[in-house]
């Protein structure tokens, strides 16, 4: 059976075309119904799977899989024999010159007159061998399905890490304001002591300045922690595809468990290679390319196809139309063998192009693999230490918070040096900002490793 020809080709792009329109206009208008002008409030999960549903590229990657099942569905027809109908009506005028009269079928006379005839036909034809090239179609069109279906996978996959990172960084700016409202409610109050200090004159005004430019310090940081966290909301938001009149946060966790170990990474990588569709998607590749060596080494072998045709016709003036159809009825059948002798090296390189393909895929496997290997690697190595930066972060928050707070308390009593207590604070600031960062930072790295390993992300 032939492959489908130009027109065809033209044709299914332009129902494609229309479809991802359509879809388009479905999905925009879908988010405006449902959430336009609402106030949402999502956990971790909610988020990726709501960007699992509505994400662009994921969706995008959806319309390829039922385009390459309608190629499959296409390729399984070629099985199918072909059925075409034609018609031809004609109308000739003509002058009769005295002999023959071609208008009425009869001898002498001069005039003019018109004369009608017509051709009907049905016509089909079957492809019965072709060198095994539908059916080698048929799977190759088969694993592309597959493939389009991993591919949708793989992107789920991408965007579930891409959620997890943003919405992890805006927890991480949550809990900065947290900690940087504290400080200015602390300063505040040092600055009130400190003022009833300097009004009854037992203190300099130095030391009060230098406590007012604390607390504006402070207040710029804090500042700063909430437009960070405006703007990593918006990563966020943007990243799900809200729409701009959504008023989007996000839940924060209740506890966040620091790490107690690490998974061995030889279990990380062997179920990373097993499940995830990275590899599985390179393996089709393989087997896909294979069978376009099959499919191009038709281009040798012969193919037989069948043929049919039923055809009729009439011209006036020859009977009646019923009777002319009738005695003009014939019927054709017939075989059609084409065998290929010499093609110019078409074929030759076809099939040379389409080993070539085979050995490219299998290095797109090889490579996609070691690649996978590494990245799961590189997962492990960061979980370990992000858990290691953790646990020294900690223990120099836990050192500085003590000598602040006991800087705090004789800045109070007032047996504190200013410098030295502002000192004080500036690295109790430091390592707070540490700790919280190392913090997340160990959560994200577990929660990637964890993924790599099959378990799905949450918090």
């Amino acid at each position: 059976m032939d492959h489908p020809n130009l027109t065809m080709q033209t044709k299914h792009k332009f129902i494609i075309l229309t479809i991802l329109l359509f879809a388009g206009i479905q999905t925009l208008y879908g988010q405006d119904s449902t959430l336009m002008g609402t106030s949402i409030k999502w956990d971790l999960v909610k988020c990726i799977d709501y960007a699992k549903k509505n994400n662009i590229q994921i969706n995008t990657y959806r319309l390829s899989q039922l385009t390459s099942q309608q190629q499959y569905l296409l390729a399984k027809a070629a099985r199918l024999p072909n059925l075409s109908g034609s018609a031809s009506q004609n109308f000739e005028h003509a002058n009769s010159n005295g002999n023959f009269n071609s208008i009425n079928g009869q001898n002498g006379g001069r005039g003019s007159g018109f004369t009608a005839s017509g051709n009907y036909s049905l016509n089909s034809s079957m492809t019965l061998y072709n060198g095994n090239l539908i059916n080698n179609t048929i799977n190759q069109a088969n694993l592309s399905v597959q493939a389009a279906n991993l591919s949708i996978l793989k992107q789920e996959n991408d965007i579930s890490l891409q959620v997890t990172q943003a919405y992890l960084t805006v927890l991480l700016d949550k809990e900065d304001i947290v900690y940087d409202t504290d400080l200015v409610t602390t300063a505040q109050a040092q600055v009130k002591q400190e003022q009833q200090k300097y009004d009854v004159g037992s203190v300099a005004r130095s030391a009060l300045i230098q406590l007012q430019a604390q607390l504006a310090t402070d207040k710029y940081t804090l500042v700063n922690a909430k437009n960070a966290e405006r703007g990593d909301l918006l990563t966020l938001k943007q990243l799900l595809f809200l729409l701009n009149d959504v008023n989007f946060d996000i839940v924060k966790p209740d506890t966040i468990v620091p790490i107690d170990s690490v998974a061995l990474f030889h279990d990380a990588e062997q179920s990373a290679l097993k499940n995830f569709p990275d590899v599985k998607i390179g393996e089709l590749g393989v087997k896909t390319a294979q069978y376009g060596v099959d499919i191009a080494m038709a281009g040798y072998k012969p193919s037989l196809t069948a043929g049919g045709s039923l055809n009729s016709g009439y011209v006036t003036g020859q009977g009646n139309f019923p009777g002319q159809l009738n005695s003009n009825f014939n019927q054709q059948l017939g075989l059609n063998l084409a065998v290929p002798i010499f093609t110019k090296r078409v074929v030759k390189t076809q099939v040379e192009e389409a080993k070539i393909a085979v050995d490219q895929a299998q290095l797109n496997l090889k490579n996609t693999t070691i690649t996978l290997s590494q990245t799961v690697e590189r997962a492990y190595i960061n979980v370990e230490n992000a858990k290691s930066q953790y646990d020294a972060a900690l223990e120099q928050y836990n050192y500085n918070k003590e000598s602040y707070r006991i800087a705090t308390e004789q800045l109070k009593v007032g047996v504190a040096n200013i410098v030295a207590f502002l000192l004080q604070k500036t690295l109790f600031v430091q390592a707070q900002q540490a700790f919280i960062q190392a913090k997340y930072n160990e959560l994200l790295t577990l929660k990637i490793y964890d993924f790599y390993r099959g378990i799905p992300i949450k918090l």
